[in-house]
């Protein structure tokens, strides 16, 4: 659940996205591995944008709905064969078209669809060319790192197109020459589009994510909370409040995700309180109703547990990471009414 933080737009950053490692495996390459070359690229006969051919490039994070608006329908791109480029196909021109996260005009942060180009593109091609490194039968020392290789197209000079396979290494990545050509682009920025909002000005504020699960209604269905401990309450410093709304097509599923409504930190007054009416000994009801309000109670350091509040419905809380484990509780509207907007 931590802040998903993305942006920068070198092609060392597309490349090795996330999970990086840092570890080396002995044997984690496999069994031998005959190299497959897929034939050659389909040829499309004329480069647009990247908005009409590959408008799903990159996407790595989920607009919440509504943050800009309407949702307009989504292109559904020019589907081709990706594979090897013909020796009568002279590429003279790379496009790659990607998507990334950006500060917003006015606060927080903002997801914009990306289109670049490069004209000087021989040791690409060049790289491009390279066959597949076959896996060995003996062991081969392979990274724990994942590799996301760009969306990218060669254009000729007639304005056709075709999506190149990247030939990989003895581990089944992109081979070295090609991350290196890749990342020696001189790119050109020829479209930038915002796609929508990641996180909102008022969240980025009052220090809370814009979208979170309702973990209540996660926990019960998989039937795993404790009881509250009689007279238990953990020890909390100074806290922060977030408040989500859910969505009607969320309710009810298997992860409710909620766009943030507000929060900021906790008044002492007010946190005392919350705490006090958090320490019940009552079971949580039998109520299977999903929530369409829910509040987070998180410490400002990061630290210790968290608290889930349904402010509807049922009016459950979830205790997490307190002593003896995961626990639910039954609040009721006194404890949602010192939950609410300040």
């Amino acid at each position: 659940m931590s802040r998903m933080r993305s942006g920068g737009t070198t092609l060392a950053a597309a490349l090795l996205g996330m999970g990086l490692c840092g570890l080396v495996l002995s044997g984690c390459a496999g069994p031998v591995n005959t190299p497959n070359d897929p034939g050659p690229a389909e040829i499309v006969e004329k480069w647009t944008s990247c908005a009409e051919v590959a408008p799903q490039a990159g996407v790595m994070l989920p607009v919440p709905p509504g943050s800009d608006g309407p949702a307009a329908p989504t292109p559904a791109g020019i589907e081709s064969k990706i594979g090897r480029v013909d020796p009568a196909f002279v590429p003279v021109a790379a496009v790659l078209c990607g998507r990334e996260v950006r500060p917003r005009a006015g606060g927080g942060r903002e997801q914009v669809a990306t289109e670049r180009r490069a004209d000087e593109i021989g040791a690409l091609v060049a790289a491009l060319r390279l066959p597949d490194q076959g896996r060995g039968r003996g062991e081969i020392a392979c990274t724990l790192d994942l590799l996301i290789p760009p969306w990218l197209a060669l254009l000729d000079d007639r304005g056709r197109w075709l999506r190149p396979y990247l030939p990989t290494d003895s581990c089944g990545k992109p081979r070295p020459q090609v991350r290196a050509a890749l990342d020696g682009l001189r790119l050109t920025t020829v479209d930038i589009r915002t796609v929508g909002q990641v996180e909102s000005s008022a969240a980025e504020t009052a220090g809370c994510e814009q979208r979170w699960s309702d973990m209540v209604w996660v926990e019960t269905h998989l039937g795993r909370p404790g009881r509250v401990v009689p007279g238990a309450s953990p020890k909390a410093g100074p806290l922060r409040l977030c408040v989500y709304e859910v969505p009607p097509s969320e309710r009810g599923g298997g992860k409710p995700a909620g766009d943030f409504g507000y929060g900021g930190p906790l008044p002492p007054e007010r946190q005392a309180k919350a705490l006090r009416a958090l320490a019940t000994t009552r079971p949580a009801a039998d109520c299977a109703t999903p929530a369409s309000r829910f509040a987070v109670l998180r410490s400002l350091d990061g630290g210790g547990p968290e608290w889930y509040v349904e402010l509807d419905a049922c009016r459950r809380f979830l205790v997490v990471a307190a002593p003896g484990g995961t626990q639910l509780g039954q609040g009721d509207a006194a404890l949602a009414g010192l939950l609410g907007p300040s």
